[in-house]
Parts: C-alpha cells; sequence; structure tokens
C-alpha cells in the first residue's frame, strides 16, 4: 500500500497541538523530529540511547512533525483540514513558526520502521523508565519501567510537558491514591500513576483513538485491573472525585478546566496541569486563584510550565 507522508514544519511550543489534530484525523502513526527534546535530554544525561545525527542536521531549526495518510483517504481534503486547523491555534495564541506543510510518497514497509528510529528507553524522573515495546533494557535497581508505543499517539515522555507531569506525579501519588487524568493521549500518565502505587486511574480523552491506544497500553502494561481510558468530557463522564487530577494539555484549556475543576477534587487534592507556555503562565495563574485554588508550585523545563495547585 502507498502512504503520503506530511512533514509538518512548526515550533516545539506547537508540538502537542499539531499533534493531537493529526489524531483527530486518524492518521496512520507520528513521528517528531525536535533537536529541542533530544538536547534537552543528553544535557541532563539521562539514560537515552541518542538518535541519528541527521535531526541535527537538517537544516531546520524547529520541529518537524510527520504523519501518515493511506491512500485509501482523501488525501486533498485532509491536507487542507490540517492546515486550517494549524492556523487556527494562533487563535488560542500558539506560535506556530511557518507551519509548512508538505506531502510526499512512501511504500507502508518504509513508513511502518522508520519512525521506530526515533525512539529509545527514556528515564525520567527518579524512577520512570519509558521503553518503547520493541527496544531491550536492562532494568536497574527502583526502575518502575513503562512500555510504551509512542508511534500510536502523542505523549510518549520524552516531551518536556509530559516530563514534568511525570516528576510531579513521583511527588505526589500515594498507594490510596484516586487519579484522574485529563486528556490522556497514549495513556502514559494513567499508566505511571499505576505504577507508582496509585490504587484507582480514570484516564479521559475525547479523541476516540486516544482511548484506544490508552487501553491498549493499559493491557500492555498489566494495570487494566484499577485503570482504564474512556471517551468523553470529564464534566460528563466523571461524578466522583480524586487525589490527583493531571492535565497534560494547553494553557488556554486548562483555563476552562479551571472554573469546575474544583468539583472533582477532595479537600486535599493536587491539581497538575502542564503544557503551559511561558507567556500563558500569569493567566492560568490567574484564573486558577479566582476559582478557588492555591498555587503550590511552578515548575519549568525548556520552553514549558507546570503549574501545581490545591484548594485554598
Amino acid at each position: 500500500m502507498k502512504w503520503t507522508e506530511v512533514t509538518i514544519k512548526t515550533t516545539t511550543e506547537a508540538v502537542e497541538a499539531v499533534t493531537n489534530i493529526l489524531y483527530e484525523l486518524n492518521v496512520g502513526g507520528v513521528s517528531i523530529e525536535d533537536p529541542k527534546d533530544f538536547k534537552f535530554q543528553k544535557k541532563n544525561e539521562y539514560d537515552w540511547d541518542f538518535v541519528e545525527e541527521e535531526i541535527f542536521n537538517s537544516g531546520y531549526d524547529g520541529v518537524i512533525i510527520k504523519t501518515y495518510i493511506t491512500e485509501e483517504k482523501d488525501v486533498t481534503k485532509d491536507i487542507e483540514i490540517i492546515k486550517e486547523r494549524i492556523q487556527k491555534l494562533k487563535d488560542f495564541g500558539i506560535d506556530v513558526g511557518e507551519a509548512i506543510v508538505e506531502i510526499s510518497e512512501v511504500d507502508e514497509e518504509d513508513w511502518a520502521n522508520e519512525w521506530k528510529n526515533y525512539y529509545k528507553p527514556t528515564k525520567i524522573g527518579e524512577k520512570i523508565v519509558i521503553k518503547p515495546t520493541w527496544e531491550e533494557y536492562e532494568k536497574k535497581e527502583n526502575d518502575i519501567i513503562v512500555e510504551l508505543d509512542p508511534g500510536m499517539a502523542f505523549g510518549t515522555g520524552t516531551h518536556e510537558t509530559t516530563y514534568m507531569c511525570i516528576e510531579q506525579l513521583e511527588k505526589y501519588v500515594k498507594n490510596d491514591s484516586k487519579v484522574f487524568d485529563i486528556g490522556c493521549g497514549s495513556g502514559i500518565l494513567a499508566i505511571v500513576s499505576a505504577k507508582l502505587g496509585a490504587k484507582e486511574v480514570l484516564a479521559v480523552d475525547l479523541d476516540e483513538v486516544a482511548v484506544k491506544v490508552s487501553n491498549e497500553n493499559i493491557e500492555l502494561n498489566n494495570v487494566s485491573k484499577n485503570v482504564k481510558a474512556i471517551c468523553g468530557n470529564l464534566m460528563d463522564v466523571v461524578s466522583d472525585k480524586a487525589d490527583i487530577v493531571v492535565a497534560n494539555i494547553i494553557a488556554d484549556i486548562i483555563i476552562l478546566l479551571s472554573k469546575d475543576i474544583k468539583n472533582f477534587m477532595k479537600k486535599d487534592s493536587i491539581f497538575i496541569s502542564s503544557g503551559i507556555i511561558h507567556k500563558k503562565v500569569d493567566e492560568v495563574v490567574k484564573s486558577l486563584e479566582e476559582n478557588g485554588l492555591e498555587i503550590v508550585e511552578i515548575q519549568t523545563l525548556g520552553e514549558w510550565n507546570a503549574i501545581v495547585s490545591k484548594i485554598k
């Protein structure tokens, strides 16, 4: 089968939003070439088997996102939708950079294996190791292994926004914790929560593909007894309260969430929100505080911020 390879040149800031657009179209896998991510990992000397040097020598300083559309779909229509939705991200204050969209034709076999070159086992925080399913990894003392297929849904653990969420989960998850993961993507944060000992974890996403992938990864990691992923809006599908609510999305959605998030938090609950660019931090903080939340910590990594808050 022939596939159309779609190459999008954008910014680190726009990575997760653009990737979400692609998965909403049910594309056939996504790879992200972001030199800043790899340089960040190398600078901190975490356990990373580095990717090919060609990523650093591509001649483009920004992020290159690649996805694939089967010949069975209306490629022209999908490309126009992608271009239109990327441009609309500007309305949310997201810098999409050049936002150049290019296409080429590839064989299925080439597509199926090429993106795997970019993902290797990664150590995050003190304990968590994100391991692609096809990679070997020798477990070290105190390592907690999370098996993941990063080509299926965004949220691989290597991006700063996810990295900060995992660090905060390591800090707050206890054996009796109930955790809500809002916008679960690949299910990584829900799985990490369970691996850290949470007794009950609910992952929620509006994207049916993300929910399907999350449940597959939940099964893969043998945590299905206390983790499940469901499709829908948190406000519509959840009626109880959690000890920890984590949302790795974008600032504008967090601002919307802040208006109702207390309804899903116990008195001493923690709300971990990430995916917040520098220029949006003050706006998010203001919204959280206006809606009865107290800021516990603001963590910064690269161009991103995570805000931990609790009920006043």
